[in-house]
């Protein structure tokens, strides 16, 4: 029992102490880079040093020759051709030579030698040396080459010679390319150290740092996206970095601003379901009193009653969708074919235009006209742009019917039916055209919502059809397209361009 619970409370603690240690280790990016710099150098490094001991092997042997030279003519100005054994001696131990030859013409001749080894194991002429060749001989003598191997090596011959030869250790050259090899090395790590150095301030100034403060920022914006304080301040530099800078501040921005609009959004949704439910009672009771209405003899009253009914009904339904379009819950229109022209006259009636109202209400659409839509729906969208118009024109002030008017248009454009709301007011600013259809931000008039012309485009789009601000009118037209059946607009839209 002990060691179960023993097991049990050590447990649990291992997976963070783990997670802790690779956190510890992990490289951050000023080590990458510290490292990645450190290693291209010694790759470059690695690269040059090939011919670097290449060319410096071609200068030990060259300077071999050089000093067999002078040799060379040293020994062929001796008396008779002889020179004593310990000048001799002296001469070879000078160059690092077992023997110095000289031929001219046919004859070889000895100027030199001492303890000539009998067998010779490479053969290099110096006249006659390619870079690729001096290379592979270079990698062969530090990787191949053993103690007790001797090399020929030919170079010029003094006085009119045809070649002059020495016969050398290949231990002593060996010995030089380690040597060259090892300072070599410790140049290149010194070069590379100071290297890295200046690249990693130089680009942990320049990336590292600015990359650190935008990750910290990100951060702290995401742990309070809705604090304008945390929007990241713009350095004002011109590169990649101020333009990442300045993009993510505007990105800041928009969704500081998105999320404080749907914060008022959710509050306005509270109130508006709190008061829809009370006005839903207060209709359902006037709907009770007009039932009542109804069973008067009156003319004007049997006349008028059953409208008031309708638009209890349609008030009513309204309440209970009022929210639809903030929880995208709008129902699927139930379409059929239905006339367009007593349709509109509903709505001019809901408008209370039929009353003594200086504002000109024209109709203008083909007869017999058609629209395969949910009667609901449809009256609902042009409702809400007809009231839109009436408003913008209510706003005038000074009304005049000669002059502020709403004109209603429909027309059949093969499969797809169109109805056009214009009006004759100041038009859309370019400010609303830019949200235009979007709730909140796209009203056509101070102090609105937005939400009649938004609620109308969702509508419209669930009936698989378009509604869009027409250009170079006077005031602003609305156009409504709807397909009959299965048309698209898009490509209906080409045909009719083409032709």
């Amino acid at each position: 029992m002990d060691t179960a619970n023993t097991s049990e409370s050590v447990t649990p603690d291992t997976p963070p102490l783990r997670g802790a240690a690779k956190r510890g280790l992990r490289l951050g990016l000023s080590g990458k880079l510290l490292l990645l710099t450190v290693l291209f150098v010694m790759v470059a490094e690695v690269l040059i040093y090939v011919p670097s001991v290449s060319n410096f092997r071609l200068s030990w042997l060259n300077d071999r020759l050089a000093a067999s030279y002078t040799a060379a003519l040293v020994l062929d100005a001796a008396p008779s051709g002889m020179v004593p054994e310990s000048l001799a001696q002296q001469i070879l131990g000078s160059i690092g030579a077992r023997a110095v030859a000289m031929k001219m013409g046919t004859q070889r001749r000895l100027l030199a030698a001492a303890d000539v080894p009998s067998v010779i194991v490479h053969d290099f002429d110096m006249r006659d040396m390619s870079h690729w060749r001096a290379m592979i001989d270079a990698t062969h003598t530090l990787l191949f080459c053993q103690p007790g191997h001797f090399m020929r090596v030919v170079g010029q011959a003094p006085m009119g010679g045809d070649f002059l030869e020495i016969i050398l250790d290949e231990g002593p050259l060996r010995s030089a390319m380690l040597k060259f090899s090892v300072n070599l090395l410790l140049l290149s790590l010194a070069i590379s150290a100071i290297t890295a150095m200046l690249v990693f301030f130089a680009l942990h100034y320049l990336l590292v740092q600015p990359m650190g403060r935008i990750t910290a920022n990100m951060v702290a914006f995401r742990a309070d996206p809705e604090n304008p304080s945390l929007i990241i301040p713009e350095s004002g530099r011109g590169d990649e970095i101020g333009t990442a800078q300045q993009e993510l501040a505007a990105m800041q921005r928009e969704l500081s601003s998105m999320l404080h609009q749907k914060s008022r959004l959710a509050a306005l949704g509270l109130a508006v379901s709190k008061i829809n439910h009370d006005l839903r009672n207060l209709l359902a009771s006037a709907q009770l009193f007009s039932d009542q209405l109804s069973t008067l003899p009156d003319p004007k009253v049997q006349r008028f009653a059953p409208k008031l009914m309708h638009a209890l009904e349609r008030a009513i339904a309204f309440c209970q969708s009022t929210l639809s379009y903030g929880a995208a819950q709008e129902a699927p229109p139930e379409r059929r074919v239905i006339e367009v022209e007593p349709l509109i006259e509903e709505v001019h009636e809901a408008l209370g235009l039929t009353l003594d109202v200086p504002i000109r209400w024209i109709v203008a659409v083909e007869r017999g006209l058609t629209v395969d839509a949910d009667r609901e729906q449809l009256f609902r969208v042009l409702v809400n742009v007809a009231r839109n118009a009436m408003q913008i024109l209510e706003a005038r002030g000074n009304k005049d019917p000669a002059r502020d008017q709403i004109r209603i248009t429909g027309r059949r454009d093969g499969g797809v039916a169109i109805i056009e709301v214009s009006d004759t007011g100041p038009g859309v600013s370019e400010k609303a055209r830019a949200h235009l259809f979007q709730a909140f931000q796209g009203s056509t008039r101070s102090g609105g919502t937005g939400l009649g012309l938004a609620i109308a485009a969702e509508l419209v789009r669930a009936h698989g059809g378009e509604i869009r601000l027409v250009p170079g009118t006077i005031g602003a037209t609305f156009s409504i397209r709807i397909p009959y059946r299965a048309v698209d607009l898009s490509s209906h839209r080409g045909v009719r361009a083409r032709a």
